[in-house]
């Protein structure tokens, strides 16, 4: 029979995470990993297998914590979805600025150093980007019906839009634009959307 882990998974894998985040993939041995886990190689190879299936269980649970945030920050009814939008693009500009280390997010990281080489990271971070796009779109609609977003507006470009100006905001961070800079950023994404004429908001 086998002997059961003497150690907490979830425990490992954020431990693993963070030495991801702090300096890749590529970077990252798996001494280095065993180290900040605290786990000898043979017990991580045991459990996860070697160092690339590791990294993919953390990158799969980041960009699943990632997409259930967003999904939490803008559900809501529809009368606050333009209200909740514009708070989760100021959320990230404001965590962004707050990461003084310049990491970046692991998603953002990660599609940068292995999607042109990993077909399995390109996937996932391909499927993120979408499902982020599609809970951008839900919240258009729910402005747009609200009355804050022109309902004439192509909810699904608008969305682009957001997603492409988020990406650039944390690209942007991780250079070292300030934090002024990436608000600015984020308050001129925002004014992009347009606004109903009856409002005296067009946008």
């Amino acid at each position: 029979m086998a002997r059961p882990r003497s150690f907490d998974e979830a425990q490992v894998l954020r431990a693993a995470r963070e030495r991801f985040a702090t300096t890749g993939y590529a970077a990252t041995s798996i001494d280095e990993v065993a180290a900040a886990t605290g786990l000898g190689k043979g017990s991580l190879y045991g459990a996860f297998g070697d160092k690339h299936q590791l990294y993919l269980r953390v990158f799969d649970g980041y960009c699943t914590d990632v997409s259930e945030q967003v999904e939490q920050a803008l559900a809501g009814p529809d009368s606050e979805a333009f209200e909740r939008l514009s708070a989760h693009v100021h959320a990230v500009a404001a965590s962004t600025a707050a990461d003084v280390e310049r990491r970046g997010c692991l998603l953002a990281r990660g599609t940068a150093e292995l999607s042109g080489q990993d077909p399995a990271v390109a996937a996932r971070a391909l499927r993120t980007f979408e499902f982020l796009e599609d809970l951008f779109v839900a919240c258009l609609e729910k402005a747009q019906r609200h009355g804050d977003i022109d309902p004439d507006a192509d909810p699904r470009a608008l969305a682009g839009l957001l997603l492409a100006a988020l990406r650039g905001i944390e690209a942007l961070g991780k250079a070292g634009k300030s934090a002024a800079s990436l608000h600015g950023i984020a308050e001129t994404a925002l004014a992009l959307l347009p606004r109903p004429v009856a409002a005296g908001r067009a946008g």
